[in-house]
């Protein structure tokens, strides 16, 4: 039977994520990051599972839940997703998306690179809409939001590589690759639609789920 760890943690958590653990690794992660919402200050934070604990009476080593670090997130952390070992791709409702950095050699948090507007609505001035969704292929990291609109990014640019502004007319939920220049997203009325980012705004298929 497995062991079911449980730790109160004094905030909402929206998302966590395991870190993956290199290719040639036959060990299961043991750290993972999360982030929190509707709090009155949101975190993105990182919490390890090995090396914390003690011996029951059973003498069976029952793991901890450690937190490592944590550092202040605007907006709520509406998608998380690691980039690698190191950084970490948030998605706010403020529309912005962020990469931070975890430093393993003192376990802290710092903010490496950000995209203030990445996700707004048209004539709302400058209003961000909630960035929905974020996946990643190193460098490359993709968004979607409630504006409808797709972003792809590069991990060590702080400008845009490119836009679709009216990718749907429906809020855009999530997105996932499905092959290096391939991407999956699924809106708000249930739609699925695939795209083809080598064309400009190329529809590959799409599919109504509902």
């Amino acid at each position: 039977m497995e062991n079911i760890k449980a730790k109160f943690v004094s905030q909402k958590i929206s998302k966590t994520r395991w870190r993956p653990e290199p290719a040639s690794s036959l060990q299961q992660p043991d750290l993972f990051a999360a982030g929190s919402w509707d709090n009155e200050e949101n975190k993105v934070s990182i919490w390890s599972t090995g090396e914390f604990g003690a011996i029951n009476m059973d003498e069976d080593y029952v793991a901890d839940i450690k937190l490592l670090c944590e550092i202040r997130h605007k907006g709520d952390v509406t998608d998380l997703q690691f980039l690698d070992q190191e950084r970490i791709v948030t998605a706010s409702s403020t529309g912005k998306v962020s990469i931070f950095r975890h430093h393993q050699t003192n376990e802290t948090l710092s903010e490496k690179q950000k995209w203030e507007h990445a996700h707004r609505h048209v004539g709302s001035n400058g209003i961000g809409a909630p960035c929905t969704g974020i996946v990643c292929n190193s460098p490359e990291i993709v968004s979607v939001g409630e504006d409808g609109r797709i972003n792809v990014f590069r991990a060590d640019s702080k400008d845009l590589v490119r836009t679709i502004d009216d990718a749907d007319s429906s809020a855009m939920h999530a997105v996932t690759f499905l092959r290096t220049t391939e991407i999956l997203t699924v809106n708000s009325i249930g739609q699925l639609k695939m795209w083809d980012l080598r064309q400009q705004a190329m529809i590959l298929h799409k599919y109504s789920l509902c």
